[in-house]
């Protein structure tokens, strides 16, 4: 039976990557083959793209009957995303930042995730709350092809190196939806694999299909974007790290969590606990993210590393509440009456002196 579920972690997590990688390539080429532009493949379709193991595990919890595993897997896949890969990428190099991004997109992140907290307060997301979710979606993405032809040839010609940039011939066409629809099957089946191994472990340790939703599944499905934002990071790409976990994370919450609460029978609940903690952690750091990257536009090592090491508090405090262990009260009195108002004191202090440089006129980079 061990062997079993751990067959299939593995190989749901394996087709998972692989079908999102057809999926990502396949798309992204046959878009620019069209004429899309760039930065809206890059913003919409990879970002997307990347997404699809979310999509994909989450419609499949809803349809059978494990919804608590499908918000975990949005929440858990955000905040992963956040902390953990966005803090990565920038420890390993700073990270230089679009302004776009930091006055279009964040700002339209951290309200898609107050949305998506507000429409669950009832606890649930039913069919309307779904509806208006993925209205903001469809939005969002005809604000991307609106505000694409205002784009520079700097920030096309980076989208075009990372994503396979020239225009295909139309001969193409056919191999690249070949690849989508390989992509798509992929996905379905290591889904399927994925959330029946991961039921599995939660009864196996008594503990919670949210908790598993925001632990294993969220860091599983989001090793597209681990993929893509890091290896960003190494070519020194500037703002694809940054965009694709972006549009991921709206995509996550508009896209995924508004279809997955269209479609789930009786919605998709969100428990007390949801609404207490991992939901305000997620918004808490998207908050974040806004001065960190407003900063002179730029996210550095040490902020990368601070982004990180929330993570690794946060999994702390799962596990530990998920054991019931006694040093519980102690470690969240530190997270709350030291560390976290030290940070909101340190990025204050840095967004208060970025704003003033930006008075005096001072360059930005």
């Amino acid at each position: 039976m061990v062997f079993l579920t751990a067959l299939l972690l593995i190989g749901g997590g394996a087709l998972l990557i692989g079908g999102a990688e057809l999926l990502v390539r396949g798309a992204s080429r046959l878009a620019i083959a069209v004429g899309i532009s760039p930065l809206v493949v890059g913003l919409t379709v990879v970002a997307f793209g990347t997404s699809a193991p979310e999509f994909a595990v989450t419609l499949g919890a809803a349809y059978s009957g494990e919804p608590e595993l499908a918000l975990g897997n949005v929440v858990g896949s955000n905040i992963f995303n956040l902390l953990f890969i966005l803090g990565l990428s920038a420890a390993i190099t700073p990270l230089l930042v679009d302004q776009k991004l930091v006055r279009v997109d964040v700002p339209i992140m951290i309200g898609a995730s107050f949305a998506a907290a507000a429409l669950g307060l009832d606890g649930v997301i039913g069919r309307f709350d779904g509806t208006v979710l993925f209205a903001g979606i469809i939005g969002y993405t005809f604000l991307l092809i609106r505000q694409s032809r205002r784009e520079s040839a700097s920030i096309q010609a980076e989208y075009e190196a990372a994503f396979g940039g020239e225009k295909r011939r139309a001969s193409h066409a056919a191999v690249n939806s070949l690849l989508i629809a390989m992509g798509l099957g992929l996905l379905t089946l290591g889904s399927h694999w994925l959330v029946t191994g991961a039921v599995a472990v939660a009864e196996a340790l008594g503990v919670s299909e949210l908790v598993i939703g925001l632990t294993i599944i969220a860091a599983g499905t989001s090793l597209p974007e681990v993929a893509t934002s890091i290896l960003a990071s190494l070519r020194g790409e500037r703002d694809i790290a940054v965009g694709n976990l972006v549009g991921s994370n709206m995509f996550n919450l508009l896209g995924v969590l508004g279809l997955g609460g269209m479609v789930a029978p009786e919605g998709i609940p969100v428990p007390p606990g949801a609404l207490t903690f991992d939901i305000p952690v997620m918004i808490g750091a998207a908050v974040a993210t806004l001065p960190i990257v407003f900063t002179n536009y730029t996210i550095a090592r040490w902020e990368g590393f601070l982004l990180f090491g929330f993570y690794i508090a946060y999994t702390v405090f799962l596990i530990l509440e998920a054991a019931e262990h006694p040093g519980l009260n102690e470690f969240s009195f530190a997270m709350k009456f030291f560390v976290l108002p030290l940070v909101a004191l340190t990025l204050g202090i840095l967004s208060a002196r970025a704003l003033a440089r930006g008075r005096r006129g001072a360059p930005q980079p």
